[in-house]
C-alpha cells in the first residue's frame, strides 16, 4: 500500500510501501482467517491467506474416542454441513467393518444429506442478497422450514448427531415426508427472487471477478461450486456413489459453468440448490415404500474395526471431503485423517485476489464458499 511519507527538509515526499493485514476477525465471529495483502493504490498486488487461528485438534481427539463417540466430533468442522460430516466418518467405519446398511437408512441418509446441502448453500446466498439481517425475506423463512424438517428428523438444528455406525439413530415421523415436500416447494418458489436480489446487488462487479482456471482447479485440488463454475465436472455422488446416490444417476445432472468468475460461482450455488431439491423429491417414493423398515444395525457394546486402512470420499456442501481411517483393531481409530474442501479451496486466493480492488474483495470472498472450521479442523 503506497502512501505519502514525511517530507525531508527540501520538501520532497517519498511513497512508503505498507502491508495491510485484513483480520483476523473478532473471536465471536464464526472462525478466524487473516488475509495479508499488498496494495498499489486501491488495487491488490499480492495476497496471502493465513490460516490456523482456530485449530480444533479434531483429528487427535478422534484417537482417544471410541467409534461411537467420534460421531460427536465428526460434524463440527463444517458446521453448515454437519450431517454430511457425520455421514463421511460413518461410511469409513462401516466400510472397515464390512457392514451392510438397511435400505431405508440409505434413502434417509441421502435425503437428509441433500436437505443439509440446501441449508448450507442458502446460508451463503441469503446474506449476500440481504446483507442487513433485520431485512425480512421469504428466502430466510423458507430456509427455516428446511431447518425445522431437519430438527424433526434429528432432534437438533445445527449439530444433528443423526448418524451412527450402522445407519441412523432414529427413524423419522410418519408425516415427515409431507412436511419436507411442503418445505421444498417454499424454497423453490423463493429462488427467483433471491437470485434477482443477489445479482442486482452486484450488477457488474461479479462478472470477471476472481476467475479460476481449470489448471488452477487441478493444481490446488479445488472442488465444489468453485470447480463446477470453472467447468470441471467432478461430483463424488455420481462418480463414486454412496448411500442411495447410485440409484439416482438419472437425477444427478452435471452442474457446470464456463465463466469461472464470482457470478458463475453464485449461479452454481443456485443450480445446486435446485439439484438437491430434485434429489430429495426422488427419495420420497422409496421412503414411503420402506416405511416401518429398520434404519440401523444392532451394534455390540464395543465396536472394534479390524486392523487395516480405508479411504472414503463424499461430496459435501463445500466440495470433496475425504476420510482416511487407519485401525489397529482397537475400539478407537489409530488415525482418522480428514481431507476438507475448504482447506484446498482457500489456498487459491493467493492467485485470484491480486488485481482486485479493495472494494471488490468482499464479494469475491463471499463467492468462494468456505467455512473456517473446515480449513483448520
Amino acid at each position: 500500500m503506497s502512501i505519502i511519507g514525511v517530507g525531508d527538509v527540501a520538501g520532497a515526499f517519498e511513497p512508503v510501501d505498507l502491508v495491510l493485514g485484513l483480520g483476523p476477525h473478532h473471536p465471536s465471529s464464526h472462525g478466524l482467517i487473516r488475509l495479508r495483502v499488498d496494495l498499489e493504490g486501491d488495487a491488490i498486488s499480492s495476497a496471502e491467506p493465513l490460516i490456523g487461528h482456530v485449530h480444533r485438534g479434531a483429528e487427535k481427539l478422534f484417537e482417544v474416542r471410541d467409534y461411537r463417540q467420534i460421531m460427536a466430533l465428526a460434524n463440527r468442522h463444517d458446521w453448515h454441513g454437519a450431517f454430511n460430516g457425520e455421514l463421511g466418518v460413518a461410511l469409513a467405519v462401516e466400510r472397515m467393518l464390512g457392514m451392510s446398511i438397511p435400505a431405508r437408512a440409505q434413502w434417509l441418509r441421502t435425503a437428509l444429506a441433500e436437505l443439509n446441502r440446501i441449508l448450507s448453500h442458502l446460508a451463503f446466498l441469503i446474506p449476500v442478497a440481504y446483507p442487513d439481517p433485520r431485512t425480512p425475506s421469504q428466502a430466510n423463512l423458507a430456509r427455516d422450514t428446511i431447518q425445522d424438517a431437519m430438527e424433526v428428523a434429528t432432534g437438533s438444528r445445527v449439530h444433528f448427531m443423526a448418524n451412527q455406525i450402522g445407519g441412523l439413530r432414529n427413524d423419522v415421523p410418519t408425516n415427515w415426508t409431507t412436511a419436507v415436500l411442503t418445505a421444498l416447494d417454499g424454497v423453490e418458489s423463493t429462488l427467483p427472487e433471491l437470485q434477482r436480489e443477489l445479482f442486482n446487488r452486484y450488477p457488474k462487479v461479479l462478472t470477471g471477478l476472481g476467475v479460476i482456471t481449470e489448471e488452477q482447479v487441478n493444481e490446488f485440488g479445488i472442488s465444489g461450486v468453485a470447480a463446477h463454475a470453472a467447468g470441471v465436472d467432478v461430483d463424488v455422488r455420481r462418480d463414486a456413489p454412496y448411500a442411495a446416490y447410485g440409484e439416482l444417476a438419472s437425477v444427478l445432472t452435471p452442474v457446470t459453468g464456463r465463466d469461472s468468475d464470482a457470478r458463475a460461482r453464485f449461479q452454481a450455488l443456485f443450480d445446486h440448490v435446485e439439484l438437491s431439491i430434485a434429489l430429495v423429491r426422488a427419495c420420497m417414493p422409496e421412503l414411503h415404500a420402506t416405511q416401518g423398515s429398520p434404519v440401523n444395525v444392532k451394534l455390540p457394546k464395543v465396536v472394534r474395526a479390524p486392523e487395516g486402512m480405508t479411504y472414503v470420499s463424499t461430496e459435501g456442501p463445500l466440495g470433496t471431503s475425504g476420510y482416511l481411517l487407519i485401525s489397529k483393531g482397537k475400539a478407537s481409530p489409530w488415525r482418522l485423517k480428514m481431507r476438507t474442501a475448504s482447506f484446498n479451496n482457500v489456498q487459491v486466493l493467493s492467485q485470484i485476489v491480486p488485481g482486485t480492488t479493495v472494494d471488490n474483495l468482499v464479494p469475491l470472498l463471499q463467492s468462494m464458499v468456505y467455512v473456517i472450521g473446515d480449513i483448520d479442523k
